[in-house]
């Protein structure tokens, strides 16, 4: 590893580390195709940020060197951002190509002169058209979260993005699955790579306290005032975008100040709504599930399902945004009358062993802030009704689409109604213990773990 990439990263404090970088730096290093079954937050940022900039030649206006390929603007912002120091330290340029945004200042950079760009398809796609950007001289590849792109439908454009770079390109590929689209991507775009497999492919949601409260459409509201007073930072799930805006607005309403995430605000926006979030200037971030995807941020509190998942695997993945980085947290569950049948399903799949109860957020917390055990039950099973959950995230409910299904992969042998008045604090000052002991009160980092 050059020097100046080891003494940068010891400034910003990683000192050691993840499985996924120790795995998979060595053989990108080398110049090998990497193909990495990864979650998000396992450290696949750094595993191949750190070859990617190590390796990275100068580029020359309108023609970058090295392209990273991402599923959505922030996650796309994200790498930029963690990555922008090593590439200083390099004496690199690096951006980030998204839309939703004006064209002309990526132009100007572009013309510029800029070695690495990180880019959605789409916009990277229109730039092309337009003359701005060349991928004749990318002769280094990441795809990163493959599989929601193609969740997305941006293979297509992958492919004839891919089609314009250098043949003898080094591509490095990481997904959380290895099969079906992935797989033809695989095949196709790289040669003998390196198969890595590390860490947990689903958040552990077993870090968090999991409450399921049973109460009537008009009581959400209310009660999420409650839960936000005693948790602190809050992030709020909504099905709609829509529903996210009205959920946002009745909660400033009632003195808690909140702000929507979803496609349909501006980058502007959804820019300033994170950063107010992160830096505890907003206590509730009410999020769509597509608008959340790809948004990391440690030290939450607490995750609401103001509407309930659609299977499973969405609830483990909304729930995985609290109890991050060794911290602990709390999960909320508003259970209603007509999806009670399916919530029941979905707690049978995920093994929580949890009763659904009546409202109580002066139990979440105990007064030096630890999270307070949930109301223990049987684990039932499904009901026989056709609505039974499988492992994949495969049961519906309202025609929903439901959430893809894990592959199997190969290895290398290595409301309503509000209430007025802020809400009410609890003893502790909203603060949680890390597992290891109590720690100090500190707003949320928006980050990816790196």
């Amino acid at each position: 590893m050059p020097a100046e990439i080891q003494t940068t990263l010891e400034k910003r404090g990683f000192t050691h580390p993840f499985e996924i970088q120790i795995t998979t730096i060595p053989d990108a290093l080398a110049g090998k195709d990497i193909c990495g079954r990864a979650a998000t937050g396992s450290g696949k940022t750094l595993a191949f940020g750190i070859p990617l900039v190590a390796g990275v030649g100068k580029g020359r206006s309108g023609s970058p060197r090295a392209l990273v390929l991402a599923p959505t603007r922030e996650l796309a912002e994200q790498i930029q951002r963690e990555l922008e120091p090593l590439a200083r330290a390099r004496g690199r340029s690096i951006m980030s190509i998204y839309g939703g945004v004006g064209y002309e200042p990526q132009r100007r950079a572009l013309r510029k002169g800029v070695d690495i760009v990180v880019a959605c398809p789409g916009r990277l796609a229109d730039l092309i058209k337009q003359g701005d950007v060349r991928l004749g001289d990318v002769d280094f590849v990441v795809l990163d979260e493959a599989d929601r792109m193609a969740d997305m439908g941006f293979l297509p454009e992958v492919r004839r993005l891919l089609d314009q770079t250098a043949p003898n390109r080094q591509t490095l590929l990481f997904s959380a699955t290895l099969d079906g689209d992935v797989d033809v991507l695989t095949r196709q775009y790289q040669r003998d790579p390196v198969y890595h497999h590390v860490g947990e492919l689903e958040p552990d949601i077993t870090l968090a306290q999991h409450h399921f409260w049973r109460l009537e459409a008009h009581d959400r509201l209310r009660t999420t005032v409650d839960v936000i007073g005693a948790s602190g930072q809050t992030i709020v799930f909504s099905r709609t975008r829509r529903g996210a805006d009205r959920i946002a607005r009745q909660l400033a309403n009632a003195g808690v100040s909140a702000a929507p995430i979803h496609g349909s605000r501006s980058q502007g926006q959804r820019n300033r709504a994170l950063n107010d979030f992160s830096a505890g200037r907003v206590k509730a971030l009410v999020a769509t599930d597509v608008a959340a995807r790809g948004i990391h941020v440690d030290d939450v509190a607490c995750v609401l399902h103001f509407d309930p998942p659609e299977d499973e695997k969405t609830y483990m993945h909304r729930s995985g945004r609290t109890a991050r980085a060794g911290a602990s947290g709390v999960v909320v569950t508003f259970v209603l009358e007509d999806t009670l049948a399916d919530i029941e399903t979905m707690l049978a799949a995920l093994g929580l062993g949890v009763q659904i109860v009546a409202p109580a957020p002066d139990r979440l917390f105990s007064p030096e802030g630890k999270p307070l055990e949930a109301p223990k039950g049987p684990v039932r099973q499904p009901r026989s009704n056709g609505a039974s959950a499988s492992k994949s995230g495969g049961r519906r409910r309202g025609g929903r689409k439901p959430g893809g299904a894990t592959g199997g992969q190969r290895q290398n042998g290595h409301g309503n109604g509000a209430r007025s008045g802020a809400p009410s604090s609890r003893p502790g000052g909203g603060n949680r213990r890390r597992q290891s002991g109590a720690r100090p009160q500190t707003s949320p980092r928006a980050t990816e773990r790196v």
